[in-house]
Parts: structure tokens; C-alpha cells; sequence
């Protein structure tokens, strides 16, 4: 089992301009939903793979695949008024290069409501296809880095806002999204509200005094971002299962 490296994840990852780009922090993710039972042990061998936004805008896949990756997640939107721009050269860039991809959306949820974030993300990159290569998009909502830790919702009207994105996303892919959050994050800003994990894949992350604990409802993690360099360009990223039940999920299974 990989070694679960940490590390602190800064605000400079979601900027909305080259002066926010900074050095990103390490997570561990959980896909559980719609996989068979996964154990933190069980993947053997370690499916590896990446995740990458505007902060490594050339990535060269040809040689990512050749070092061993086998997934990658690459950052579509931000609220409604950021999308990567240099999202299609390398979500496409994965494909061709014969990883199974996905997208992720960084949350706002002080700025728009979830149906028009996840609207939003969808179409600008972060929809699913039964290719047999797309991964489900991921909305990532954690600590804000632009103000107030809970942009500024009462823990009610953050799980409104969460089930409202994760409605919409499903209504328009067929498919659940994959959910990053942090578990002290999670009880503090949804009161620990465990009802998504019975649909939703989960990424965590795990630096900090509590960062092994999962957020309510969920029983155990299958991707984890262990560090944040290494042989990949951007985040290094491992799935815990066999690269079947990979496979199973880019089908919607």
C-alpha cells in the first residue's frame, strides 16, 4: 500500500490568475461509490496516475504514459467565471495518450447556486461519456481561499448547495460526481452530513492532526494524491484497486 504523504493545501492551486500559482497541497482521495468493496490495502498493483490544472499548462502525455500513469483528473471550472485554459489540450492530451480522464470543478458556493455551478462545469469540459475512458467529473468544495470558511452559508444551506450541484451534475451525465472535501471542513460546514456518501465517490484529503478521518458516511478512501511532485507533472495520485475496477468506472459501473 502506498505511503499516504501530506501536506498542506494551499489557495494558490485555485487561483484565477498566474499571480495566485503556488505550490499545491497533498490529499488523499475516496471513490466509493459504484466500485465493488475496496480496503485501503487492496490495490496491488498500485494503479497510479495525476491531476494537473492551469499551474502545469504543457504537459507531455506520451511520456506520462510511459512512466507508469494510468488515470489523470484535470481541472475544468472554477465557480462561473474561471475555465482552465488549457483544459482541452490536456484532458485531451490524457486520451490520446490512452489514460483513463476526468474533470474537476472548484466550488464556489457563495457566488452562484450548485445547479448553475454544475451546468456550468459540464459544459465547459466536465460532462462524462460511456467511452470506457472518462472517469466521473469531481467537484472539489473545501476551506475557501478567498474568505469565509464556509463561504458564508449555514451548514443547511451548504448541504442544499452540495445536493443541488450533485442533482444537477447527475440529471445532466447519468453519472454521480466524485466529492474532494476534508473531513473537519465537512463537519463544520455541513454538520457532518453523511447522506451523500451513499452515491457520491470521495476525495480526501489526509495532512493535519485529523487527517486520516473520513467525512461522515463514508467508509474508506480509493484514490489517494500522495504528493505533490514526483515523476508525473503536477499532483502524483494512486487508485486503491486493480485497474479493472478502474476500468469499471469510466463505464459507469
Amino acid at each position: 500500500m502506498i505511503a499516504l504523504l501530506l501536506r498542506c493545501r494551499s489557495a494558490a492551486r485555485h487561483g484565477r490568475t498566474a499571480a495566485a500559482a503556488a505550490a499545491a497541497c497533498g490529499v488523499i482521495a475516496v471513490l466509493a461509490a459504484g466500485l465493488p468493496d475496496v480496503s485501503p490495502a487492496a490495490a496491488q498493483p498500485v494503479v497510479l496516475g495525476l491531476d494537473v490544472s492551469d499551474h502545469q499548462p504543457v504537459v507531455d502525455w506520451s511520456t506520462v504514459a510511459s512512466e507508469g500513469a494510468q488515470f489523470a483528473y484535470v481541472k475544468a471550472t472554477e465557480g462561473t467565471g474561471f475555465v482552465n485554459p488549457d483544459f482541452t489540450s490536456q484532458y485531451d492530451g490524457a486520451y490520446q495518450a490512452g489514460l483513463l480522464r476526468g474533470a474537476y470543478h472548484f466550488a464556489l458556493p457563495n457566488e452562484s447556486t450548485g445547479a448553475e455551478q454544475a451546468s456550468y462545469f459540464v459544459a465547459n469540459g466536465g460532462g462524462w461519456t460511456d467511452d470506457g475512458q472518462t472517469l466521473p467529473g469531481a467537484l472539489d468544495i473545501e476551506y475557501n481561499p478567498y474568505g469565509a470558511e464556509c463561504y458564508g452559508l449555514s451548514q443547511s444551506a451548504m448541504v442544499s448547495w452540495i445536493a443541488s450541484f450533485d442533482d444537477t451534475y447527475q440529471a445532466l451525465t447519468s453519472v454521480w460526481p466524485v466529492i474532494y472535501t476534508d473531513a473537519g471542513w465537512w463537519d463544520t460546514c455541513t454538520g457532518g452530513y453523511g447522506r451523500f456518501a451513499s452515491q457520491d465517490p470521495l476525495w480526501m484529503p489526509t495532512y493535519g492532526s485529523g487527517g486520516s478521518t473520513l467525512p461522515a458516511g463514508w467508509s474508506f478512501y480509493t484514490f489517494s494524491q500522495y504528493a505533490t511532485s514526483g515523476t508525473f507533472p503536477g499532483d502524483q495520485d494512486a487508485f486503491n484497486g486493480s485497474t479493472s475496477q478502474l476500468d469499471q468506472l469510466a463505464t459507469g459501473g
